[in-house]
């Protein structure tokens, strides 16, 4: 049974389930015009080594050169500006069933506007929902993938037991999300870090420092790593691991529905 005890966070203010999946849509509707922008000047540009990383432990392959592969079915949950479902769609070449999912439209027109600047018109179906309630049949995807997008969920749990449902027998979950650093005194760094300067460039540039700083709050009540493994074990996938990047500032969780 889902316990989903971030349902009434937002941040660190205390509030309804309802109101916490209204606050997180604001949020991503303000900052969804320099969202990538935004990631590139928090992370240094590192988030895009963490994003080729996860591309790598999926080892998506080209349709042409890997008739085996032809049939599998990609979902990007809370994908809304594209990056995970572009670099997959590097990877297997035009062909690929690839699918993006966002609750906030603004993020999705993001994302069609640069799959079209790339001359991707009719490479990905961009779908609106939440990742607690997907618009998807069982067990009709072969890869699972959400990235920097879990924790901003409102039922964690339920949108792991989701995802599972979609999954085919055989098929991969993988999650990318910011994680809590191993060592003390880089984790005293990074937190100055976070509270700090995040706040302070999302006002400069987004000219949003409210919901930067909820960003920042999201990463430190998020589960760290054993602790959401083992969500994902009771959703139900099995050979659970997480691979720490950068010291455990970001980790990359996956399982498998066997």
């Amino acid at each position: 049974m889902a316990s989903n005890k971030e349902s009434g966070w937002f941040g660190y203010q205390e509030v309804s389930p309802d109101e916490k999946t209204g606050l997180v849509r604001g949020v991503f509707d303000s900052v969804a015009d320099r969202y990538d922008i935004m990631n590139d000047l928090m992370s240094g540009g590192i988030h895009r080594i963490w994003k080729d990383r996860l591309i790598r432990q999926i080892r998506p392959k080209s349709l042409v050169n890997s008739q085996a592969y032809c049939g599998y079915k990609y979902l990007d949950v809370a994908g809304g500006t594209g990056d995970i479902a572009f670099r997959i769609r590097q990877k297997t070449g035009p062909g690929a069933d690839i699918q993006v999912l966002d609750i906030n439209e603004n993020m999705l027109r993001a994302g069609r506007d640069r799959a079209i600047d790339r001359g991707w018109v009719h490479d990905f179906d961009w779908l609106v929902g939440t990742a607690e309630s997907l618009p998807i049949p069982d067990q009709s995807r072969d890869v699972y993938t959400i990235a920097f997008g879990l924790r901003n969920v409102t039922h964690i749990d339920t949108a792991l037991e989701e995802a599972y449902r979609v999954l085919r027998p055989g098929g991969r979950f993988f999650c990318l999300e910011f994680s809590h650093v191993q060592n003390p005194l880089l984790s005293n760094a990074y937190r100055l870090y976070s509270r700090t300067v995040i706040p302070n460039v999302g006002a400069l540039v987004a000219q949003d420092r409210e919901s930067y700083q909820y960003l920042v709050e999201s990463i430190e009540r998020f589960p760290n790593q054993k602790a959401l493994a083992a969500r994902i074990e009771d959703a139900g996938f099995a050979k659970v691991r997480y691979t720490n990047l950068s010291a455990g500032i970001a980790a990359i969780h996956e399982g498998w529905k066997l």
